[in-house]
């Protein structure tokens, strides 16, 4: 299991790193301005989707019944070919839909933006990029079924190909050529525009071809309506609505940043960099601990599915709590030396480094969500997680609406933050009613303190060091060297302090490696 944490996280990490260069592009042709907030909304539209359709509700749904099949050997390809033909029915319809009702959709996103040219331009490339929904579900769905088969890399790297299609279309369509800056901004923007279908496109070519390799070969065929599919709509129909909560949750934070000029720019920004923890550690824990959690419930191994648990928690927690702590002492040295060029000012810096402390305070909450929710999915209980979501979108709209104005758009990641430990405080409770196997051992016990004790400790010598090389970061030549030492400080002293205490083991560390 941990060697498949690793794989996972290897890739997602590949992909985070070449999405901050996308980023950092976006950052330096676009800024924060008119073209860089449209793109992000019309972007946003079918990624939201996708978390509805794929990741949220599909595969939760998914990948338990298919571990299952393979477990017992019913015919697992055919049930893996019957839901792949239904979700392309679907989603095609629902593609055609969502083109032809794009204004709607933008409204519904920010409707801070009618009656500027945000708007329009958030219609136009929207209507663009919403197929990606169709291929990046269908991506998603294949991946379940490599990820249940243990073959996690094609799954984990296929995000790096998206990533590579959008820098080469930015750098090659900044260089073809613009007469004015206005025009260039123009010019780019269209062109991620069109990248966004064409990655998707690559996607779902890498993990169908990786599928069929694996003697998974899924066809275009006329779909139909199996007791198996059945079953699987009964379970996915909670989960749909748990994962439209979450998106509403985002809806809610991008219709606060709406009203404010370049406010959906800066906490997107903000939003990159935790997602790069995140991703690398809790995606990497979902991916592998699901279908891990499925076959050993199905196996009856209650001792096997809990110590897999715990070791989950306990990687998520080592990995994400000195990372939150590193987002609330230097987000200005890291925004600075990551985006701030080009169009993207010092302004811009400093309300991006804001929002990014304040998420900061909620990633290991959005972390341990995707350790928390598998006890549940392994189960096919997708209704408790249901009712947590809708508890933590109340706590977020409340915050976010309520506090706008008094903070402006800081509302929207205060919402987010405080709305996430409410719902890792909710799947923690409900836990506890699957006895045993959702229980904390003492191994993890011992080590959770230690880890928070190690992170603080890690904290103080980066606000220290970071006092130290102030300076350093007014200056561009130097200050990529600035920030590299404050990493290694952070990762020095954290090693050393977590180490002396017990907050992991050097064993542990070097097996992994080794793995």
């Amino acid at each position: 299991m941990l060697r498949a944490f690793f794989t996972v996280g290897a890739s997602t990490l590949a992909s985070r790193l070449l999405g901050f260069v996308r980023d950092i592009l976006i950052a330096a042709y676009l800024g924060a301005g008119p073209v860089a907030e449209a793109f992000l909304v019309a972007f946003s539209l079918p990624n939201m989707f996708r978390r509805f359709f794929a990741e949220g509700a599909f595969n939760m749904a998914f990948i338990p019944l298919f571990s299952k099949k393979l477990e017992s050997g019913d015919d697992p390809k055919g049930f893996a070919q019957d839901a792949f033909a239904g979700m392309i029915l679907v989603l095609s319809l629902f593609t055609v839909i969502g083109i032809v009702f794009m204004p709607a959709l933008v409204t519904a996103m920010a409707s801070g933006f009618i009656g500027d040219k945000r708007f329009d331009l958030a219609v136009t490339y929207g209507r663009i990029a919403f197929s990606y929904i169709l291929f990046i579900s269908l991506a998603a769905l294949v991946s379940g079924v490599l990820n249940a088969n243990r073959r996690f890399l094609a799954a984990a790297a296929a995000p790096v190909l998206l990533n590579v299609v959008f820098i080469a279309t930015i750098i090659g369509s900044a260089l073809s050529g613009a007469d004015t800056p206005e025009a260039l901004r123009a010019q780019v923007g269209m062109a991620m525009a069109w990248a966004v279908p064409v990655g998707g496109i690559a996607q779902l070519a890498l993990v169908w071809f990786a599928a069929a390799r694996a003697g998974f070969r899924l066809t275009i065929r006329r779909p139909r309506m199996t007791p198996e599919l059945k079953r699987l709509a009964i379970i996915a129909a909670p989960a749909a609505l748990a994962g439209g909560v979450v998106q509403i949750n985002l809806l809610v934070g991008r219709q606060v940043a709406s009203f404010y000029d370049g406010a959906i720019a800066w906490l997107n920004y903000a939003d990159r960099l935790y997602q790069l923890p995140l991703g690398v550690v809790g995606i990497a824990i979902g991916v592998v601990l699901l279908p891990e959690l499925s076959r050993r419930l199905g196996a009856a191994d209650t001792v096997g599915g809990r110590y897999a648990f715990n070791r989950a928690a306990e990687m998520a927690l080592t990995l994400t709590v000195p990372s939150a702590v590193a987002f609330l002492v230097m987000p200005l040295p890291l925004v600075n030396v990551l985006f701030q060029r080009g169009a993207f000012g010092a302004d811009d810096a400093a309300a991006t480094a804001l929002a990014l402390a304040v998420y900061g305070l909620g990633l290991p909450a959005f972390v341990l969500q995707k350790v928390l929710q598998p006890l549940y999915f392994a189960r096919e209980d997708t209704r408790s997680p249901f009712r947590f979501a809708m508890v933590s979108l109340v706590v977020n709209a409340a915050l976010a609406v309520g506090l706008m104005p008094l903070i402006g758009f800081m509302a929207a990641a205060i919402g987010t933050t405080v709305a996430g430990w409410a719902m890792v405080w909710l799947l923690v409770r409900g836990g506890r009613k699957m006895g045993e196997a959702a229980s904390f051992d003492d191994r993890f016990r011992r080590r959770v303190w230690r880890i928070v004790v190690a992170s603080l400790g890690m904290g103080l010598c980066l606000w220290l060091a970071t006092l130290a090389l102030g300076p350093v970061f007014g200056i561009a030549g130097l200050k990529y060297l600035a920030l590299a030492a404050l990493v290694a400080v952070g990762m020095g002293s954290y090693f050393v302090i977590g180490s002396a205490i017990g907050a992991f083991a050097l064993s542990d560390i070097r097996g992994a490696v080794r793995r």
